[in-house]
């Protein structure tokens, strides 16, 4: 069927979702095909797009946690709490978070045992959405108060070098997981005339921050991102050409497209 439709096909490639499931909370799957592409053109999109999928698409976490006890180090453990504070921030490490606002944002977790204490418990602000609430975070033990304050925020790649320690006792949560889990692609060939064209399908998966159809949408504004202040750099050289700024040809209202680049 894929290859009936390429016959009338336009001759500009263009994205088409050939499906799309849910497996669970944290697991999206999605397979895409990009065509009709020219002989070669497959690869180097391929190799531009896997790569940008799997270290530019932002994603919302965790990066920060202060408990009210006074702690000294993430080794210590807390009377009344089975996890030993390493172990929480672990489990926070686990969180997927779904957020459209960028910042620093502040979340708080406020609770009184015995109980098992998971993301449900969590108290966020209005635009950031759990993924899976039932995520253990700490199993207390005795009637304690259990109160701690969390840092959010929505960033690509995030690594421990790149924090900065705020003021007061936070423990920093690094090293968690990208909405991008995997990306596979394989290139196609077919005869469209007198000439060879290619297909391009992606697979991809992700842990739900974002869908798959989401990630491509990100994945191709940060490829612009980048490539279209050079443009504007050659305008800017050769401005007595006349030449249409290329930033007139996209727009910044990404969030209004969502869902509308993909069919």
């Amino acid at each position: 069927m894929i290859w009936n439709e390429l016959k009338t096909a336009e001759s500009s490639p263009r994205w088409k979702c050939l499906e799309s499931r849910t497996d669970s909370k944290r697991s999206h799957y999605g397979r895409f095909s990009i065509s009709p592409l020219l002989k070669g053109q497959a690869n180097i999109l391929a190799i531009a797009i896997r790569k940008t999928l799997l270290q530019e698409v932002k994603g919302t976490y965790i990066t920060y946690a202060r408990f009210q006890k006074n702690i000294l180090h993430e080794y210590s453990s807390i009377i009344g709490i089975k996890e030993s504070v390493h172990d929480i921030l672990m489990n926070l490490k686990q969180i997927v978070l779904r957020s459209e606002l960028y910042g620093i944002h502040e979340a708080s977790i406020c609770t009184v045992g015995p109980k098992n204490v998971t993301a449900q418990d969590i108290i966020l602000p209005s635009s950031i959405q759990i993924i899976d609430d039932t995520q253990h975070i700490a199993s207390l033990t005795k009637r304690i108060p259990f109160n701690v304050t969390l840092k959010i925020e929505k960033k690509k790649r995030y690594t421990i070098e790149n924090m900065k320690q705020p003021k007061d006792i936070f423990f920093p949560i690094d090293g968690v997981s990208l909405p991008v889990q995997n990306v596979n692609f394989s290139i196609h060939s077919y005869k469209s005339s007198d000439n060879i064209q290619e297909m391009l399908i992606f697979e991809i998966w992700t842990n739900g921050g974002l869908t798959p159809r989401e990630t491509i949408y990100e994945a191709c504004w940060s490829l612009l991102d980048l490539i279209i202040p050079l443009l504007c750099v050659e305008q800017n050289i050769k401005n007595s050409q006349k030449k249409p700024n290329p930033l007139s040809l996209v727009t910044k209202d990404r969030n209004k497209k969502i869902g509308g680049r993909v069919t």
